[in-house]
């Protein structure tokens, strides 16, 4: 199976009640020759009018610090393990992250097969990892998944637009040198590979409200 014939059956998904309460599933962005995927929670307001993860604020902080860290979203891989948003962007517990992420985004990364799998917050890092593992604690540590890929964990973006003053300021350097070790992991499997474009990616040029 190839990714557009697995985003033809994820648009057909009905398997749970998050799908009564968005526009649609939200796929995956950005280049399935990578060596690194980014796994985030869920498509929030925006993600859900445009279909593409990580596309409003907190996924505009990430392109900033993707690019401080040499990488642009079209030459790395996005993705969440919610594929549809949930009613009033409430957090998905452990069993409706599970339920999900088994349907799709385990196959997604089957697919794939990335060298090096980062975990954006806590929902991404409890499936990916286990749910004893805290964001706070464990971000910045290597571990296998299930799967059998190295991942890291960082902090969501969404989080970082929480904060402010010294604490906003640790954790954004805290989320770039988890992205850095990221990439030069990727970068030991994938020597020749181009992590980085002349530009930023320009989300909003490329996606249009589905609406």
């Amino acid at each position: 199976m190839e990714l557009k014939e697995l985003e033809e059956q994820l648009m057909g998904c009905e398997s749970c009640n998050f799908r009564k309460d968005c526009f649609a599933p939200v796929g995956w962005y950005g280049n399935p020759e990578s060596p690194i995927v980014f796994v985030g929670e869920g498509p929030g307001g925006v993600e859900d009018e445009y279909g593409c993860p990580l596309i409003g604020p907190s996924g505009q902080l990430l392109d900033k610090a993707l690019w401080a860290a040499k990488m642009t979203r079209d030459r790395v891989l996005t993705t969440n393990v919610i594929k549809c948003r949930p009613k009033n962007n409430r957090t998905p517990d452990i069993a409706e992250a599970s339920h999900c992420a088994k349907l799709w985004l385990e196959k997604e990364l089957n697919i794939i097969q990335p060298k090096v799998v980062v975990a954006l917050g806590g929902v991404a890092m409890h499936f990916l990892g286990n749910p004893d593992m805290r964001i706070t604690r464990d971000r910045g540590q290597w571990f296998r998944t299930e799967q059998g890929f190295d991942c890291i964990a960082t902090f969501h973006p969404a989080y970082l637009l929480r904060l402010s003053g010294r604490e906003l300021v640790k954790a954004k350097w805290d989320v770039y040198y988890d992205l850095v070790a990221a990439r030069e992991r990727a970068e030991k499997f994938a020597p020749e590979y181009n992590f980085m474009s002349e530009e930023a990616t320009k989300l909003f040029t490329i996606f249009k409200k589905r609406y």
